[in-house]
Order: structure tokens, then sequence, then C-alpha cells
């Protein structure tokens, strides 16, 4: 079994216009999908999930959808903090929070506070995200810590450098999985994935049924993964 499963939600706005809608109408349909996930990690007992909930780039797109993603967040607060007080979720940001609206970070911290005693598992939402960043932001750490002596260029190996990321401590993911039927990280946990097994499916994030992640799981576990041996 798996200890980590990450997800990109990707087709969010694919599905809206399909449906007719305005593009970002779709990121509340993904929460459905979202669930599901949450569902499926805690019947298969996978402790860790990730989840590519905004990205830097992501900055780029319209005012409108990007005001609508942060409001649908703090909308839905109360109802995810439910969730996890009922299924004993614990819920962290995981970003560049200088980047985090002003008005979310209470928000998060509230979430993040309110959950944090949780066991069953952990949801990592990858906000104000990019990996590139991720891993400028450690080693910019850790040349910090060499100029003032606290560490010195002896000291680097892949574990310091794995300290020194925002996701430090959480167990690299054994699978990434990836709607949308693109087949790239875009940028996700470039780091982490070096030995990760990626599972890319053409249904939309909202169209992701538990089947789907039945699939994924089993060819998954059906993998011999020799890590160069």
């Amino acid at each position: 079994m798996i200890k980590h499963l990450a997800c990109i939600q990707d087709g969010n706005r694919r599905f809206a216009q399909s449906k007719g809608w305005l593009p970002w109408y779709g990121h509340r349909e993904g929460i459905k999908a979202t669930v599901r996930v949450v569902d499926f990690c805690l019947e298969n007992n996978i402790r860790y999930l990730s989840l590519y909930t905004f990205s830097i780039e992501n900055f780029r797109r319209s005012f409108e959808e990007v005001k609508y993603l942060f409001q649908m967040i703090e909308d839905e607060a109360e109802e995810t903090l439910k969730m996890c007080r009922e299924k004993n979720i614990q819920i962290k940001f995981i970003g560049d929070r200088t980047l985090f609206p002003k008005t979310l970070v209470p928000v998060c911290e509230r979430l993040e506070q309110e959950t944090k005693d949780n066991t069953a598992l952990l949801i990592n939402m990858l906000f104000c995200y990019g990996a590139r960043q991720e891993l400028t932001h450690g080693v910019k750490e850790i040349i910090k810590k060499i100029r003032s002596g606290e560490l010195s260029e002896d000291d680097i190996n892949p574990e310091l450098v794995e300290q020194h990321l925002w996701l430090h401590g959480i167990p690299e993911p054994e699978l990434i999985i990836r709607t949308g039927g693109v087949k790239r990280l875009s940028n996700f946990l470039l780091y982490q994935a070096a030995y990760s097994e990626f599972c890319f499916f053409d249904c939309l994030w909202p169209e992701l049924t538990a089947e789907h992640l039945h699939d994924a799981l089993t060819n998954y576990l059906a993998q011999k993964r020799n890590f160069g041996t």
C-alpha cells in the first residue's frame, strides 16, 4: 500500500466550458471530486494526500478567476472544518506564504490550527506553490546557514536539501495522478517525484470517480519498483 498520494487536478475549467458555464465555475464542481479522493485515501489507509490547489503560475489567470478561487476557499472553510472534524483530517497549506492573499491568511491559519491534532489523514494544500520556487527557497536557506557558520558545504546532501523544502518531513509520493489528458508535472513536486509512479487520466477532474482511483492504485501495486537495483 502507499503512504502518499499526490494529485494534479486538471480540467475544472474545461468541464465548466463543456456545460456552457463561466470557466472558473468548474472549480466548485471539482470540490466533489476532491472529496471522493479524500474518502478513497481514508478507505485505503493512505496517510498523506497532496493537492495542487493553486500554483504560483495561476496568478497569470484572469482577475475574475483568481478572485473566485480565493473566495471559494474562504466560503468552503466551514464545510472543510466540519469534514476534518468528522473524518479526523489534518490540513496544511504548503507554498510561498508571502503570496497568500491577506484575506485568506486567517482562514488558512484557522484550518491548520483547528485540525493540527487530527491523525487519520494529512492533506497538503499546495497553495501559491511552485516546485522551482520551493527548491530556490531551500537553496537560499542553506546558503544563509553556510554564511552564518551553522552549516558547511560538506554538510550538503540530499537529506539536508529535503529538510529545507516546504514539504520537509513528508514522505515522497509513491503515486501521482493527473487528470485532463495532459502528461506533465507543471512545476509540481519536482524534487519529491524522483521515484514516483505516474497515472494520467483523460477524464477531467470533476469527472474523476472511485473506479479511476482504484484502477490507479491497482496499476501502481502491479509495478515492480527497483530503485536502480
